[in-house]
């Protein structure tokens, strides 16, 4: 589980990344948890893993993704390889889809569109195809992309966010504080990119039980949550 690993941290550092050591973890119920409560959401394995030498981040959108991204981790030989996944059902019936690499680092765009970006990692990530699909019905066209990774960061897809919209919104299940968006405005900060953020993930307060489309909707990254965030973001800025 993704909350255990926090025991491990020390290993994972001095055992693992100074040593430079191919070693793959496969971090179970990131994210939350629903109804284990607090104790058991894998809230901040994004922060804590992104920070260290030597380690790759990835998230899978899908069960097709998160084979890949275990197929692409056995190949690497050298360096730390963190793969995380939610709790619960995937999304995709006909699962058993054939092995193929991906690169390390590299993100891909999934809609197009034109009044902003929504960008995405992990299973959540569908919730956010989703919105933007149903922004479109409200007149907003809503661009999707998936980076895959938290680390490294697909910096050409990142500069083409930024150069071609002024609107944009990060989704993550996992902690605001240092987690992917907080990546996104770094590399923002460091390339000198402009543009309007807005983070949609796990706020810096305790979320206790419940199932986790509930836990989503009340920290407001569900599915309406995220209409409403892009909604209110095309707002702001028009004023």
């Amino acid at each position: 589980y993704s909350t255990f690993m926090q025991r491990a941290y020390d290993q994972v550092i001095h055992d693992v990344c100074l040593q430079n050591l191919p070693v793959v973890f496969c971090l179970d119920r990131a994210g939350f948890a629903g109804a284990d409560g607090p104790t058991h959401h894998g809230a901040y394995d994004i922060a804590y893993m992104r920070c260290i030498p030597n380690m790759v981040v990835a998230a899978p959108m899908n069960e097709q993704e998160l084979r890949n991204m275990m197929f692409t981790a056995q190949l690497n030989k050298s360096g730390a390889f963190t793969i995380r996944y939610p709790r619960g059902e995937g999304v995709m019936p006909d699962w058993k889809t054939p092995f193929e690499a991906i690169q390390v680092g590299k993100g891909r765009r999934l809609r197009k569109g034109s009044d902003l970006a929504i960008l995405g990692i992990g299973h959540i990530g569908n919730l956010g195809l989703a919105a933007a699909e149903a922004l479109e019905k409200e007149g907003i066209s809503a661009a999707f992309y998936d980076a895959r990774f938290a680390k490294p960061l697909d910096a050409d897809m990142l500069k083409e966010v930024f150069a071609n919209f002024d609107k944009v919104i990060t989704l993550e299940d996992g902690c605001l504080m240092g987690g992917f968006g907080s990546a996104v405005l770094e590399f923002a900060a460091d390339h000198g990119l402009k543009a309007h953020v807005k983070r949609l993930g796990i706020p810096d307060a305790v979320i206790e039980h419940g199932e986790q489309m509930e836990l989503y909707a009340e920290c407001g990254f569900d599915k309406a949550g995220i209409v409403r965030a892009a909604m209110e973001l095309m707002e702001m800025v028009r004023l």
